[in-house]
């Protein structure tokens, strides 16, 4: 696979736009399905079509998604997720309102990363793909430097692994991962 390029997100419209919890859904669809039409995600997804195809036009106006031309056939218009490596502002660079739509984005993010393992759990037998739930839990100790080395080592393998879902094999599904980190709080004398 090509080696990836970060693109850091400081646009307030383009973090608007990628934060909205419908436009999050279909890029979730796009991404875990393959290209679609406004049609077919707007079933996918129990949407209206008239605002499916506003919001992928809103995610394509940003380079979250792009048209498919080769596929249309005469009003079709055929939609597919962008892979990307995207960044946003460090929290020291972020004014309120950035703050707060960063905020509330990662925090519907956890929430349905959470609700999504537990029913990935309950829907799974044992055996073959039901024994693909590795888990690790734990701390290192670092320095802020190596903090972000170590972010960005775990990127760069996520990345050697992705591929979009035309070109994974049959025997192939798409696994979630999540990198989540935090610093604990200085301690207090």
């Amino acid at each position: 696979m090509a080696e990836h390029v970060a693109r850091k997100i400081n646009d307030l419209e383009a973090l608007r736009t990628l934060a909205h919890p419908r436009r999050q859904r279909i890029l979730d669809q796009l991404s875990s399905h393959g290209p679609a039409t406004s049609a077919d995600l707007a079933r996918a997804l129990e949407l209206n079509t008239g605002a499916t195809s506003y919001h992928l036009r809103e995610l394509a106006k940003h380079g979250f998604v792009e048209e498919l031309p080769d596929r249309a056939h005469g009003r079709e218009r055929w939609w597919r997720f962008v892979p990307a490596d995207l960044r946003f502002p460090l929290r020291s660079e972020q004014d309120e309102e950035t703050r707060a739509i960063l905020d509330e984005m990662n925090s519907r993010a956890i929430a349905d990363d959470m609700q999504s393992f537990r029913r990935a759990q309950t829907a799974v037998d044992p055996g073959e793909w039901g024994d693909a739930f590795p888990y690790s839990r734990g701390t290192i100790r670092v320095s802020l430097e190596e903090l972000r080395q170590f972010f960005e080592e775990y990127v760069a393998l996520i990345m050697r692994y992705a591929k979009p879902a035309e070109e994974a094999g049959d025997d192939a599904r798409r696994v979630h991962t999540r990198f989540f980190a935090y610093p604990d709080p200085p301690d207090k004398p």
